[in-house]
């Protein structure tokens, strides 16, 4: 086990001067080492259960017409994005860097991807949530605008999310990480301009769609106060709980990098030992935290979303009770939906 080795996805900065030389880290990344590829064992069982049974019954129940249930359906495949990378991290924090430059160039560029996809998909999905509920008489809240927009607004926005993920897959490099008694490969970026540069992006992401949806939901919350919509208010209810999940799980993280560089640049008199290892452990909690987001939304589906259960009920039916081929049929055909998957 490589108890020696940095961090990426803007982790703990190991600057060696002498007050690190006296700073001994060992225990936080023994941690790191132990802790965070069991957790990420389980959090990619779950996510790639969860997601692909999503996926199924979207695809055998659900009408993809609706605009809800493509961004469902893109959310779906960034978790699932997300996820791919997962693996390769709890391995890092094991041994370290074992694989070629190519593939940390990869690997940092889909966890960008998936996680800014996330953003977006969840900012996009509230803001229709919005239009459906405040303005209902809108034309962008019809659902005959809902195959053409979906395509098209989902395309945008993941060329956005590429776009933005961009910097990690030019400028992330394998780079040699100095120890007291040895090296070890880290894969981050090399120039630490692109990394303060890739979490400001990041915490500006979050400021600006924490503001839309902020904003939505509190026009939605006026609104349902006043109309008794029980189909509305359960849309409303499951979207308002992927996205505060979303963001309770992922604003600590965002915090946690944001000090670190105020520490390491800024105000590099608060760096004292004490406190970089209180960010550090503070660090791998937040992470953990938030990179089990992308297993979660299937679980919010299935406890808030009535129609979810059912199809799922469905399909279990389906798959382990014996059934002739016109029992199957009247099976499937009734819980067939013309509306979103909630």
């Amino acid at each position: 086990m490589n108890n020696s080795f940095n961090d990426s996805q803007y982790g703990p900065d190991y600057d060696y001067s002498y007050e690190d030389e006296v700073c001994e880290k060992g225990e936080v990344v023994k941690f790191g080492s132990i802790a965070i590829p069991v957790f990420f064992s389980v959090v990619i069982t779950l996510s790639l259960t969860g997601n692909i049974l999503v996926l199924v019954i979207l695809a055998l129940y659900e009408n993809l017409k609706s605009l809800t249930n493509m961004f469902i359906l893109n959310l779906t495949i960034s978790d699932l994005v997300f996820t791919t990378g997962l693996p390769f991290w709890a391995i890092y924090h094991i041994w370290g860097w074992l694989f070629s430059e190519v593939l940390c160039k990869i690997v940092t560029f889909v966890f960008f991807t998936g996680f800014y996809s996330s953003i977006l998909f969840l900012t996009i999905m509230t803001i229709y949530r919005y239009l459906a509920v405040v303005h209902p008489l809108s034309g962008l809240s019809t659902l005959k605008l809902s195959r053409s927009t979906g395509v098209y607004m989902s395309f945008l926005l993941w060329i956005v999310s590429i776009g933005a993920a961009m910097p990690s897959l030019l400028y992330s490099a394998l780079v040699s990480i100095p120890h007291k008694d040895k090296h070890s490969m880290g894969c981050e970026y090399k120039d630490p301009v692109w990394k303060r540069i890739g979490i400001f992006q990041q915490n500006i992401f979050f400021l600006v769609t924490f503001a839309v949806m902020a904003f939505c939901y509190i026009r939605i919350l006026w609104r349902i106060t006043r109309t008794r919509s029980h189909t509305k208010n359960r849309a409303v209810k499951l979207v308002f709980c992927i996205v505060a999940v979303f963001f309770l799980g992922w604003v600590p993280y965002n915090v946690v990098i944001f000090l670190s560089v105020l520490a390491n640049n800024v105000i590099p008199s608060l760096y004292t030992c004490d406190a970089s290892i209180k960010l550090d452990y503070a660090f791998y909690v937040c992470r953990l935290i938030a990179f089990s987001h992308c297993c979660l939304n299937p679980v919010f589906y299935a406890f808030v979303g009535v129609k979810f259960r059912s199809h799922l009920k469905s399909l279990l039916h389906r798959r382990f009770i014996c059934q002739s081929p016109d029992e199957e049929q009247q099976v499937r055909m009734p819980t067939f939906s013309r509306g979103s998957m909630y």
